[in-house]
């Protein structure tokens, strides 16, 4: 094979920044070298793969067809370098986590598997059900853990664990009837995660039919922010995790309100990359991942 690793590398790099300067910075080779490379990989292939654009390197036809080629590639033999490099439970990991799941759950797996483990090291990220698919989509992260499934091509999802939504409110008046139905709810000042939840996302469809009533009073990014409005503003519900709020309806500083005719469950998903290489580390802390999702769920 006439093109190289480095080639491909460097390429990406290139594709990914735009300047040959700064590229060879942060690859520590000089501006002569980058640009010998590229121009070796467009002699092999026969064909420019950048467009210069205000003294910037983009992209052209030929260049984002042989970029979406080999990034799998790529990713899979650094993956392979790293766990041959490397021995059984010692590296690193990364993982991502959506809002409930890095609050309520993931927390109490890593540090667990971190004492465990001592030679491993795991860092996570945190966004929305749809952010985190999107880090497994990029490649930016090994393992996501997330709220609900959503459309992807290239991520393998693995159901978990089931999860409870509860309709909760801090203003104790509204729950002195027993049980609502939903279209009795509509009118209220609803506090909801934002769009791109998967909280917010599984909602919505057990109530599509009601939707176009719903009063959407406030959007946020944080269940414990809901939570606070919850308990200050009176008339305002939302739809929660149950793990996240049983402190709370234990301490009654929250009460769920009972709706008839409405199940609110769903179900974690533990997703990776379709092309992802499978090291060791990445397959035991799975398997850990998945026995500890299930005991902290049965609480």
């Amino acid at each position: 094979m006439r093109i190289t690793l480095r080639q491909m590398e460097i390429f990406l790099e290139v594709a990914k920044i735009g300047h040959l300067t700064q590229v060879a910075k942060d690859l520590g080779l000089s501006q002569s070298a980058v640009s010998m490379s590229l121009k070796e990989l467009e002699s092999t292939l026969g064909c420019k793969l950048f467009d210069r654009i205000q003294k910037k390197l983009v992209l052209n036809e030929k260049g984002r067809a042989f970029k979406h080629a080999i990034e799998p590639l790529v990713k899979k033999l650094r993956d392979i370098e790293e766990e041959f490099m490397s021995q059984e439970n010692k590296g690193e990991l990364s993982i991502g986590a959506s809002t409930t799941i890095a609050d309520y759950i993931m927390p109490h797996i890593v540090c667990e598997y971190m004492e465990k483990y001592p030679e491993v090291k795991i860092k996570m990220k945190i966004g929305n059900t749809s952010e985190i698919t999107k880090m497994v989509e990029e490649g930016d992260i090994d393992i996501g853990y997330i709220e609900g499934e959503i459309e992807s091509l290239n991520t393998v999802f693995s159901p978990i664990g089931v999860d409870e939504l509860v309709i909760v409110t801090g203003d104790k008046s509204l729950v002195k009837k027993k049980e609502y139905f939903i279209d009795n709810l509509l009118d209220y000042k609803w506090v909801l995660r934002e769009e791109g939840s998967g909280t917010r996302s599984v909602f919505f469809n057990k109530i599509k039919n009601y939707i176009t009533g719903l009063n959407l009073f406030l959007e946020l990014r944080h269940t414990e922010a809901i939570k606070s409005v919850l308990k200050e503003a009176e008339g305002t519900i939302s739809c929660i995790s149950k793990i996240a709020v049983n402190k709370e309806l234990e301490n009654k500083e929250l009460y769920e309100i009972k709706v008839k005719g409405f199940d609110f469950t769903r179900e974690f998903y533990q997703i990776h990359h379709k092309d992802k290489y499978k090291s060791d580390l990445f397959k035991k802390f799975s398997i850990f991942a998945r026995y500890r999702f299930s005991e902290i769920l049965k609480r």
